[in-house]
């Protein structure tokens, strides 16, 4: 739903290329076309109401999130073998 954090494209690379040990700047090019702009400071969803309605929270962290992304990506290349030379024991 929500967590009410806010973390940036940058924070997600920096992440999620750890988790599989490399450097996300080797990988990671930004391209000035495609920012926001300027009037846009910062997206973050408010949990509030489902905390107060449903009594939820939230339970997985960002870091969890992205580790779970993560690993999904890698079982797919692994099932489709569309770099079968990619070993992520």
């Amino acid at each position: 739903i929500a967590t009410g954090e806010t973390h940036s494209v940058q924070e997600f690379c920096e992440e999620a290329f750890r988790f599989v040990d490399l450097d996300w700047r080797e990988y990671v090019v930004q391209d000035e076309r495609f920012m926001r702009p300027a009037e846009v400071d910062m997206l973050v969803g408010d949990p509030t109401k489902a905390g107060e309605t449903l009594g939820w929270e939230p339970s997985v962290t960002f870091g969890d999130l992205v580790r779970l992304m993560v690993e999904a990506d890698i079982e797919a290349l692994k099932r489709n073998a569309r770099v079968p030379h990619l070993d992520y024991a």
